[in-house]
């Protein structure tokens, strides 16, 4: 008989059977091999002794928002592998995102008797598979059906966990209606199943973890898992105080959250770590964090990977490089050539990109370094040219009508060449069959010269190039556009580093790239990304896994990750910046360093280095790193008894 594919299609056992049989306390293990059709082969491979069921629940599920929709889509495949369809992945339900990541299918067995029973209670809940790699099975959860029964549930969470939640918050009001739709879930999950199968729920950030000091606090038959991956904290406090690493062991954690106006969101998370049986974060510098600011070290490091087959492009990547990396030079033709010129082959594209936190994300650090860069390459009367992308995101009114112009143009000057190119070759091909060779400027119409001259001459400008893609909401405040300014990075024809300033995220819709963000990341030459606050970093991950050299800083999880463990990392193209110990000074001229000793690179030097990075970027596969998530879940079944 066949069945929707269900982690919920268990043969039940004896209820009076022990809730953790000695044979399931090992750590979990992959799911079996594919056996042959067949109702006994499928009762065996799909439960073999009562096996532990995972259910990982993260507010970015089928909802992309940040880097923890990176984390649960990109370590899909790898869990899915480990557990087959005893894994569970639980998110909010967004019609808008659901009618495109996710495909609905009918639930089944224990886990459709579960959605049957929430839905009698009025919640409503969406079975089916995530559409990305791996096709994980998810369970959406309608939060806003709990509304009308918000007061109760947020009365709930102050009387037995102390935990006060504004009225007029929506975000609040959202994370505990969900929290709430969670714990409802997994209590009727581990009344349905609990007899037979071990439970662990693997809550992700704060946003997802109300229900963790729920279901502590009730005795839930299963094991909770909880992983920050930046402290809510942390990142108020690294935006405003310059000493924090300093600072943080002197740190009063509800106090600094009182402070901030964020005691509701620390009280969650720090309610959340402490009910967890595991708690876990990203990296070491992040576990410090939460020593000093929620009171508990953790019990294991989690570091972010990625599905590096997903970057692949073996032997072709090299030409990828070059495929786009010509689309680059066309958009900094259209941007910079009406004004003055530079020899493109001389030409080295930098970037930096992420989230607005001008000063956590090392926005600062990276337009000084530009500016030091800058005055280096022309005191060495240097003939290379850094083209520096910045991109982010920020409120725009439009792109910026001279650049639409200046794209304008040069399709015009594409249209006109082609047909100029077109009507020589047909006119030299019938002469060079007479057996004479014609005057080749008699071979164009007067048409199409007088067109090119007067696009040439509406080509020219009398102005720099723009620093900013486009008009800004409030250009006179915006902090990365000031200190463009300060250091007068104005774009002049004799300073070669130019910056382009780009206050929205690279999309192939977007008419002044038409590239999608891989593709003209793999266009660049070098990633610029020293964070000062950064639990993890994927941007540096992504850049290295696409073949791209980057520079990472020692306050971001991923530079303490690769400074500890991959000692010869420069040596593979991945540059840590030092940013905690010595001044802000001393992390500018550092950087400066870093991106000069690229700059003397030559061709073949910098081919090379793009073949070491993405080699060097498969320690960063899920498939090494899952491991860590294992232990965990292995450390969770053992510590419930």
């Amino acid at each position: 008989m066949s069945r929707s594919p269900s982690m919920a299609i268990l043969p039940r056992q004896d209820p009076k059977a022990p809730r953790h049989p000695t044979e399931t306390h090992a750590a979990p293990q992959p799911p079996a091999p594919t056996t042959p059709p067949g109702k006994a082969a499928t009762e065996e491979a799909l439960d073999p002794g009562g096996q532990p069921l995972l259910l990982e629940i993260g507010w970015e599920t089928c909802n992309q928002l940040g880097g923890i929709y990176t984390v649960l889509r990109s370590k899909s495949p790898e869990m899915v592998r480990r557990w087959g369809d005893r894994y569970l992945l639980i998110g909010p339900y967004n019609p808008e995102n659901a009618a495109v990541e996710f495909e609905e299918q009918a639930p089944t067995g224990d886990i459709g008797e579960v959605i049957s029973q929430l839905r009698e209670q009025g919640l409503g809940a969406h079975f089916g598979r995530w559409l990305v790699s791996g096709r994980p099975q998810v369970l959406l959860l309608n939060y806003l059906d709990l509304f009308a029964q918000l007061h109760e549930v947020k009365y709930r969470f102050w009387h037995d966990h102390g935990i006060e939640t504004p009225a007029d918050d929506p975000l609040l009001n959202n994370v505990v209606a969900f929290g709430e739709a969670c714990r409802r879930f997994l209590e009727l999950l581990g009344e349905q199943v609990g007899t037979r199968h071990r439970l662990i729920a693997h809550f992700h950030e704060w946003m997802a973890a109300a229900a963790a000091p729920m279901l502590r606090r009730q005795g839930w038959p299963g094991s909770i898992v909880f992983t920050t991956h930046a402290t809510i904290l942390g990142r108020f406090l690294a935006m405003n105080n310059p000493g924090y690493y300093d600072a943080l062991p002197h740190l009063d954690g509800p106090a600094e959250a009182r402070r901030y106006n964020c005691t509701a969101q620390y009280t969650i998370e720090r309610a959340a770590a402490h009910g967890a049986e595991v708690f876990t974060t990203v990296s070491d510098i992040t576990g410090e964090e939460c020593r000093h600011l929620l009171g508990r070290g953790p019990d294991l490091l989690l570091p972010n990977g990625l599905n590096i087959q997903r970057f692949t492009a073996l032997h072709e990547f090299q030409n990828l490089h070059r495929q786009y990396k010509q689309r680059l030079h066309r958009f900094t033709m259209g941007h910079f050539f009406g004004s003055y010129h530079f020899d493109l082959d001389r030409t080295l594209y930098f970037f930096t990109s992420g989230r607005y936190e001008y000063r956590n994300k090392g926005m600062d650090l990276t337009v000084e370094a530009l500016a030091r860069l800058n005055a280096r390459l022309q005191q060495a009367d240097s003939s290379i040219t850094i083209v520096a992308f910045i991109i982010t995101n920020r409120p725009v009114k439009s792109i910026n009508v001279g650049n639409l112009g200046q794209r304008a143009m040069l399709r015009e000057f594409r249209t006109i060449t082609d047909a100029i190119k077109n009507q020589v070759g047909d006119r030299l091909f019938e002469a060079a069959t007479t057996g004479h060779v014609p005057d080749l400027n008699a071979l164009i119409d007067d048409y199409w010269t007088l067109r090119l001259r007067r696009t040439i001459q509406t080509w020219k400008q009398d102005h720099l190039p723009s620093i900013v893609t486009h008009d800004l909401l409030d250009d006179a405040h915006d902090e990365v556009l000031m200190q463009l300014r300060a250091c007068q990075l104005w774009n002049q024809q004799e300073n070669p580093v130019k910056v382009i300033y780009h206050p929205q995220f690279v999309t192939s819709t977007n008419p002044l790239f038409g590239l999608e963000y891989e593709q003209f990341v793999r266009g660049c030459n070098l990633g610029i990304f020293p964070s000062y606050y950064e639990p993890w970093g994927y941007t540096p991950m992504e850049a290295i896994a696409l073949g791209v050299p980057a520079v990472t800083s020692d306050v971001s999880g991923f530079g303490t990750y690769v400074t500890q463990l991959l000692p010869d990392h420069e040596g593979q193209g991945v540059f840590v910046t030092p940013r905690r110990h010595g001044s802000w000074d001393q992390s500018a001229q550092s950087l400066c360093d870093q991106m000069w000793s690229y700059c003397q690179q030559d061709h073949r030097q910098r081919v090379d280095q793009r073949n070491r990075v993405e080699a060097f970027s498969v320690n960063f596969d899920w498939r090494h790193l899952a491991e860590r998530y294992q232990q965990a879940h292995e450390l969770a079944l053992d510590r419930v008894t």
